[in-house]
């Protein structure tokens, strides 16, 4: 499939996928437009790289359907200053959306293997504004903090505590908050008056696997 075919693919995406279910901040929808999500996904499954649902990258892990990238996105509220902090870089491809609205974006991934991936890809197409590391996401990243933004890419028993400790004041975490088999996705918002929550609706993820997460091996609910 040559270049130009994919762009139209992913213009319809955004238009059939998003745009029709209520994403309509202008910033977001343009990033969906320009990252090409099907680099960041096994060249075999390029051709379906568009369409609404997830798909596996390796080591039990997936990259999120579109409309939900899109709709965590915009839960963030994002500006061209901003710091974010990402947990879970899983393919890179969240990372390469969040890339495009914030002036630096700080990713963690607990395998090795997905994050070297997830580098080459952001460095070939030409992304500066990311820095990568391997570790437990859910302690986040306290010599960089304060964020303006984190997002969980994973589904978390509860919010994890450290996480909300490194938003700046006015920061907003969005994490989907539930047991393995179904999340609410879940925005907390550190203000002058504490920390504010909102409920944005349901979702599924894989287990976010740390201190403050799921502990690998143990009771999954």
């Amino acid at each position: 499939m040559l270049e130009d075919e994919f762009t139209a693919i992913r213009n319809r995406m955004v238009d059939t996928q998003i745009k029709m279910r209520g994403v309509d901040d202008p910033r977001v929808l343009a990033a969906m437009q320009r990252v090409p999500r099907h680099l960041f996904v096994p060249q075999p499954l390029w051709d379906q790289a568009y369409n609404d649902y997830p798909l596996p990258i390796g080591e039990d892990q997936t990259i999120s359907q579109p409309y939900i990238v899109a709709l965590m996105t915009e839960a963030l509220e994002l500006q061209a200053g901003d710091r974010v902090l990402e947990i879970g870089t899983g393919s890179g491809y969240q990372a390469a959306v969040l890339a495009e609205l914030a002036a630096k974006v700080y990713s963690i991934d607990r395998l090795a293997s997905l994050a070297e991936k997830a580098r080459q890809v952001l460095a070939e197409l030409g992304y500066t504004n990311f820095q990568m590391r391997v570790g437990d996401g859910t302690q986040g990243w306290p010599e960089e903090a304060p964020f303006d933004a984190i997002l969980v890419t994973a589904g978390a028993p509860q919010v994890p505590r450290p996480l909300v400790e490194q938003l700046a004041l006015g920061g907003r975490l969005v994490v989907p908050v539930g047991d393995r088999f179904s999340q609410t996705l879940t925005r907390v918002r550190l203000t002058r008056d504490g920390v504010k929550f909102d409920y944005l609706g349901g979702c599924r993820f894989v287990r976010l696997i740390g201190k403050y997460g799921w502990q690998e091996g143990g009771p999954e609910y």
